[in-house]
């Protein structure tokens, strides 16, 4: 039984063996979350320029992605429980194709608004309304994701294989932006939506590697009484480990965020999650503003981009080398990533040239990329291998909750004062550091295995 899938196995057995997950298939894990990533990302560096364009306020261009997120809210923990029931790949599968169709027809609206043929209210209303796509089925993939990884890894090693897995967001923070410019052609006409179209076809590509390379998997779940077949109808290899078990485990009771072993953690995310919203949502409006260039729009995506990767490339610190080097738990990479979060907030309230800015943006990005699997790691030790599918919906909800109204409200406030906005992320960054001092597990217990 030593190939068995631990998504499989009965709750009596141990946990699997260190590197359950083969380097291959890790690789095809992290490619799916580093394409949305870098999707997302290099529209975050061309929407303040395209809103600007458009001559529509700053705070609609964020309140456009806030249908979106809520239907992220809502979905994801429904994904998350289809992935229990259908399996971690199918959901992947389904969350690529949303992200591809999603940014097909933004890209197509925004063109339409940018050339002439939609005023730029009908523009927001139709872009929003294309993004919510992305919001209501690229929920399914980050869920299945994290799942995916959890189930399989030893409790000692969980921040770490999360936190790899959490380091392809980071990744592709550097990629679109670094290539967001780049796409931004006169082609066609194609200009500032350049980007739109291009990590479209990526996404195609990523979806075909996904589907020809990971292994099907069936979770013990969808495989009550019998033998369920194996195969795979779809040309892709089939795992040897995801063979149906006899098992006939029931199915865990539906996982709640007010559970109390998940609270504490469930705090800690959610308004440490509104205060990077903010940060992120602010950050392309400042640059705009304090480098003078709102009469040139065209000009902001390359400055926009490079404080994007400053933030990127110090996430990417944190997570592939403070994380593992010091080997710090969840509690620990929660509380002082929350207090470098603060500091880097506070340093790019006062910053006034982009070196500053890029340099307040990449603490604070640092200090996020700490906090961010810190609370996705303890939130999945909190509870038992059999809930992990749900745990990961409720992890993917929040992050959908943190861009609902958060983003819009501290361009909102950052409108009217500099430190209205600032202000209040720093204090949401205090409300986390208190919290959690007091009641988050310590580390020894969560990481400690259990028979």
């Amino acid at each position: 039984m030593a190939d068995t899938d631990p998504d499989l196995t009965p709750k009596t057995q141990g946990p699997p063996a260190t590197g359950a997950i083969p380097p291959g298939r890790m690789a095809l894990l992290f490619m799916v979350m580093l394409v949305t990533a870098a999707g997302n990302t290099a529209m975050q560096s061309v929407m303040p320029s395209i809103g600007t364009a458009l001559a529509v306020d700053d705070v609609w261009i964020s309140l456009a992605y806030s249908w979106s997120a809520l239907l992220w809210v809502v979905c994801a923990p429904f994904w998350a429980r289809r992935s229990d029931q259908r399996g971690r790949k199918a959901m992947m599968a389904l969350g690529l194709a949303g992200f591809i169709v999603s940014f097909v027809l933004c890209g197509a609206v925004l063109w339409a608004g940018l050339s002439g043929w939609l005023s730029a209210v009908w523009t927001l209303i139709a872009f929003a309304a294309a993004r919510s796509l992305y919001g209501g089925f690229g929920s399914a993939a980050p869920p299945a994701v994290q799942a995916y990884v959890a189930s399989r890894t030893p409790r000692a090693e969980r921040t770490q294989a999360l936190s790899l897995i959490a380091s392809s967001f980071g990744l592709g923070t550097v990629i679109g932006p670094a290539l967001a410019p780049l796409m931004v052609v006169s082609f066609l006409g194609i200009g500032l939506t350049g980007p739109f179209i291009a990590f479209a076809a990526i996404g195609v590509v990523a979806l075909v590697l996904l589907r020809l390379r990971l292994p099907d998997d069936e979770p013990q779940y969808a495989a009550r009484g019998q033998g369920v077949a194996y195969s795979s109808g779809t040309g892709a290899p089939v795992d040897p480990q995801e063979a149906p078990e006899a098992d006939e485990t029931a199915e865990p009771p539906r996982l709640s965020w007010r559970d109390p072993r998940l609270r504490p953690w469930v705090f800690a995310g959610f308004f440490g999650g509104h205060a990077q919203a903010m940060v992120l949502g602010i950050a392309g409006f400042l640059v705009l503003d304090r480098l003078g260039l709102r009469d040139t729009p065209a000009e902001g995506a390359g400055p926009v981009g490079l404080v994007l990767m400053s933030g990127a490339i110090a996430t990417l610190l944190a997570q592939w080398g403070l994380i593992p080097r010091f080997n710090l738990g969840p509690r620990a990479a929660t509380l002082w990533g929350i207090a470098a979060a603060a500091f880097g907030t506070v340093l790019l309230g006062i910053a006034g040239d982009l070196h500053l800015i890029a340099l307040g943006y990449a603490i604070a990005s640092l200090g996020f990329g700490l906090f961010r699997p810190g609370t996705t790691a303890g939130t999945s030790l909190a509870v038992t291998r059999a809930e992990q599918g749900q745990a990961s919906g409720i992890v993917a909800s929040l992050a959908g909750a943190s861009y609902i109204y958060a983003p819009a409200l501290g361009v909102w406030l950052y409108g009217h004062s500099d430190w209205l906005g600032f202000g209040l992320i720093v204090a949401l960054c205090a409300i986390v550091l208190v919290h959690g001092w007091f009641a988050l597990q310590p580390d020894g217990e969560l990481t400690r295995e259990r028979g």
